[in-house]
């Protein structure tokens, strides 16, 4: 038990074990719930929930009647989950802090104004959520999901995801870091 408690006071771990354990999570979502991993769509289930609450005319429509119903989905509950699991993390490692600014890079490359990073991540949730849309998942439900089934897309997904992640950190970050 004090083995447990070391590696989740840790504020990294092996890359390997928590892969394992990432596999061992997707394999009890299957088991338990007969659920893949998959949150882009609990966003969808909110905002259609939080949509006919204040304009059920706009929402009574195909996309939410049929395709994405709004309530409190198995999608809704990991997310819930996973936020509260990172929150979990970050008090057993002892680095939770409530900051504006979370990155000393970032402080370095656009300065200290606290907006800017918001911007920037609100506008790239928005852009993440809109392909995810398109794909057909998240990275989780695409890439986490999709590579256990051992579907190409997932891989697909995957190579394209390292790789644009790799052009976005030399776009914003240029050689510096």
């Amino acid at each position: 038990m004090d083995w447990l408690k070391e590696q989740f006071a840790k504020e990294e771990w092996s890359p390997y074990a928590a892969g394992a354990l990432l596999g061992v999570v997707g394999v009890l979502a299957v088991a338990l719930s007969d659920s893949l991993l998959g949150a882009s769509g609990a966003f969808e289930n909110l905002a259609g929930l939080i949509g006919q609450a204040v304009a059920p005319n706009l929402f009574d429509n195909m996309y939410f009647n049929f395709v994405m119903p709004p309530g409190i989905t198995w999608g809704v509950v990991l997310l819930i989950g996973v936020f509260f699991g990172g929150m979990w993390g970050a008090k057993s490692s002892h680095t939770w802090k409530i900051r504006m600014v979370s990155s000393e890079q970032w402080t370095q490359i656009a300065g200290k104004k606290w907006w800017k990073r918001w911007l920037v991540a609100f506008v790239g949730a928005i852009i993440l959520e809109y392909g995810a849309g398109i794909a057909g998942g998240c990275t989780s439900g695409l890439a986490i999901s999709g590579g256990m089934l051992l579907a190409p897309a997932a891989y697909l997904f995957i190579a394209g995801m390292f790789a644009s992640g790799i052009v976005t950190a030399w776009f914003i970050y240029g050689r510096r870091f």
